[in-house]
């Protein structure tokens, strides 16, 4: 049988595997790679640096740099599309009939141009742009971020409406999928789970003696819910709550310093945040988008015990009867005093394990990729 190639462009460079957009990038090169399909692999690299760990997966590996954002003004397209718009990209995707995967919204500049229209082109869906970032324009206090976020906004939904028609889309989410569907011309659209590190659910009965939310904690959406839990929700609990998380700013263990029951775990690793998710009793995750798919929620759901969230983190994505939701402080309140007494059973773990190893299965969601693109 002839070999199956394939062309990846990611966004970012997709290894170290240290904040969730790069999850779904690199456990589905590896599965890929499992399945014997030989990757051509094109980076984007802005500080993460060039990754031997990738060629243990990959036929060829090329990096690029993005335009500096100085260089792309007047803004007519989305910075986060223009600033990678590198012709050798397109001179290397140009040398050979392999299909090509666009990993992101990111990387479709020459699927706009129309450049590409003579191959068999894949964009992967991390979010519904346009509403991401105009959350973190909500997100963020800083006036020169709030109007950086809002143009850029405004231009992605110009712009993910005018490709939509021109690739077949993959969604990580049922949401993203119903809003291209209801929103834009979309050719072709179709659902396929995030791939994981996670192949087995590893929660632990009985009970924990803390809360816990996790996340990058320099992400303005990440920042904006943990204030509000620890102003809204834990100020007056007398229920420890831990928060851990890249790069967290000073004034988080300032609110927390205020609380005997609050502390803020900065920078932890790999192993003690693992331990972290593993000790905690509810991981409270709530969410202020409902684009895309939540890594950390799935992380908790995986490999800790009770979940807490919102709806908008959990609607249409199947995870709801893993988790209970609120959405008011006093609702929170309520939910985490009742969970707190709680045992986390066999029973809950059983449950999990049915439905989560069958829907997030990398080799199986490696195999439906590979037959639609391949």
């Amino acid at each position: 049988m002839a070999d199956k190639h394939l062309h990846i462009v990611c966004l970012d460079v997709p290894y170290p595997v240290d904040y969730g957009g790069v999850f779904d990038l690199f456990y589905k090169i590896k599965a890929l790679h499992a399945l014997g399909i030989l990757i051509h692999l094109h980076c984007f690299e802005y500080g993460r640096g060039r990754q031997t760990e990738l060629n243990n997966f990959c036929s060829t590996v090329d990096y690029y740099e993005r335009i500096k954002i100085y260089n792309s003004l007047p803004l007519r397209l989305p910075y986060i599309v223009s600033s990678r718009a590198d012709p050798a990209l397109l001179k290397n995707l140009l040398k050979d009939e392999h299909p090509v995967l666009l990993e992101g919204i990111h990387c479709t500049y020459f699927l706009s141009t129309g450049a590409l229209k003579n191959k068999k082109v894949f964009v992967r869906l991390h979010n519904v742009e346009y509403q991401y970032y105009e959350e973190l324009a909500r997100s963020t206090s800083n006036i020169f971020k709030k109007l950086y976020f809002s143009n850029e906004s405004r231009l992605l939904k110009k712009y993910e409406k005018l490709i939509a028609p021109r690739a077949i889309f993959i969604a990580v989410s049922q949401n993203d999928k119903n809003t291209y569907e209801e929103n834009f011309d979309v050719r072709e659209i179709r659902y396929l789970p995030v791939f994981l590190p996670f192949t087995e659910v590893q929660a632990e009965e009985g009970s924990g003696d803390f809360c816990l939310y996790h996340g990058n904690l320099s992400v303005p959406e990440n920042e904006k819910a943990v204030v509000w839990l620890m102003e809204n929700v834990f100020h007056n609990l007398d229920i420890p709550f831990v928060i851990a998380g890249k790069n967290p700013p000073k004034y988080l263990e300032t609110i927390a310093h205020r609380n005997e029951y609050m502390c803020v775990v900065a920078n932890p690793t790999e192993k003690e945040m693992e331990d972290l998710i593993k000790k905690a009793h509810i991981h409270v995750l709530p969410s202020l988008n409902n684009t895309g798919i939540k890594i950390k929620l799935l992380h908790a759901l995986f490999n800790g015990r009770f979940i807490l969230t919102n709806l908008g983190a959990v609607k249409n994505s199947g995870l709801e009867i893993f988790c209970e939701v609120a959405e008011s402080p006093l609702e929170y309140k309520k939910m985490l005093q009742k969970l707190f007494k709680a045992t986390f059973t066999g029973e809950i773990i059983t449950k999990r394990k049915k439905i989560l190893e069958s829907v997030y299965n990398n080799h199986e969601n490696a195999r439906r990729l590979i037959q639609w693109i391949c």
